[in-house]
């Protein structure tokens, strides 16, 4: 660990991480902390060596001119710290970076010494996955943890997901056998549109963290490029009749599935969210009161596509039928979902 500054006295500090790579669909997890270092104004106190966990052919470093003269950036995972006042004061620790190549269990090791020395009560982990979930309705977004108790108290799902694993469930587990309180949170990202950016996955996963540590979030423009996000996609399909019928048909899928929960909890949650944004002050710009209907996007500018990539119909499911890949209850992504696509985006 290179320590960049002094580390800092919290208030009942959260821990809240994101990985880049095969845990992180469309950027939108990776995207939500930078979201919150953003608009907090992060301090960055803390680095992980990049010489101990990153394949430098993997993850390239980079390098950039800086008033002529030639500096090198190196990938790697940053630490830092975000104060949020008000009437109930508390500290995020935001953890950012990118999959480790190797050194997984020192990595996360390094990770919890910091979490212990700053005496972090919750860790909170961020992914996105690929699913069979239409863009045009509210992005799902589970919440699992390994600990029955934490399950319990925090109305999460205990996870019972096995095979493939990413460093979010190598750092949930980690967590658990140090007795450090953690939970993941998982938005599922349309796979026939899946890549970034993915405003309103980020969008969900902003509003799911909102309501799990009772902290209001500030949204800034988010809101606005999920719903434009949307609107670019509606019309993108609305160009290909194979896509249009295929997300038809993910829509009643959908629909039929949540129908018998289209009251109780959910909406319990969504007016509880009002009340407190309400309590806050009015939402106005920049704050959204539902995360996953954000509206009507495909804004990709970096990308050349003109279009989304034609859905490839499986002829099997792609995910065990109980539950849902639309509607992802483990913690963590299967394998033939997400590996490839987000080992396109790493190279």
């Amino acid at each position: 660990m290179i320590e960049l500054e002094g580390v800092p006295e919290l208030v009942d500090p959260v821990m809240v991480a994101a990985f880049e790579g095969w845990n992180d669909a469309g950027d939108a997890a990776s995207t939500a902390v930078a979201h919150l270092d953003r608009e907090w104004k992060g301090e960055v106190f803390a680095a992980l060596d990049a010489e101990d966990y990153y394949d430098f052919q993997v993850n390239r470093p980079t390098v950039w001119l800086d008033g002529g003269v030639r500096k090198i950036t190196w990938p790697t995972t940053r630490l830092s710290v975000v104060r949020v006042g008000g009437d109930k004061p508390r500290d995020l620790v935001l953890v950012r970076g990118i999959e480790p190549s190797m050194r997984w269990r020192s990595f996360c090791n390094e990770l919890l010494g910091f979490a212990h020395e700053l005496g972090v009560e919750l860790v909170v982990i961020l992914g996105a996955l690929l699913g069979d979930t239409p863009h045009t309705r509210p992005v799902p977004v589970s919440g699992v943890t390994s600990d029955p108790d934490l399950a319990r108290t925090m109305n999460l799902e205990e996870t019972r997901y096995e095979g493939p694993t990413g460093i979010v469930g190598i750092l949930q587990e980690a967590c658990t056998h140090a007795g450090v309180p953690a939970v993941s949170l998982w938005a599922a990202v349309p796979h026939y549109v899946s890549q970034p950016p993915n405003p309103k996955a980020t969008l969900a996963l902003l509003n799911r963290l909102e309501d799990l540590i009772d902290l209001r979030i500030p949204l800034g423009e988010l809101a606005e490029d999920a719903r434009a996000w949307q609107l670019g996609v509606d019309q993108l399909a609305a160009e290909d009749s194979e896509v249009a019928e295929y997300v038809q048909s993910l829509e009643e899928a959908r629909d039929t599935a949540e129908l018998p929960e289209a009251s109780g909890e959910a909406i319990a949650r969504e007016f509880e969210r009002y009340l407190r944004r309400r309590d806050g002050g009015p939402a106005g710009p920049g704050h959204a009161t539902d995360g996953g209907d954000a509206g009507p996007f495909l804004r990709d500018t970096s990308s050349d596509r003109t279009r989304p990539p034609k859905p490839q119909l499986p002829q099997e499911p792609k995910a065990k039928p109980d539950p849902p890949a639309n509607e992802p209850s483990e913690d963590e992504p299967p394998a033939d979902d997400q590996g490839d696509d987000r080992g396109d985006d790493q190279n």
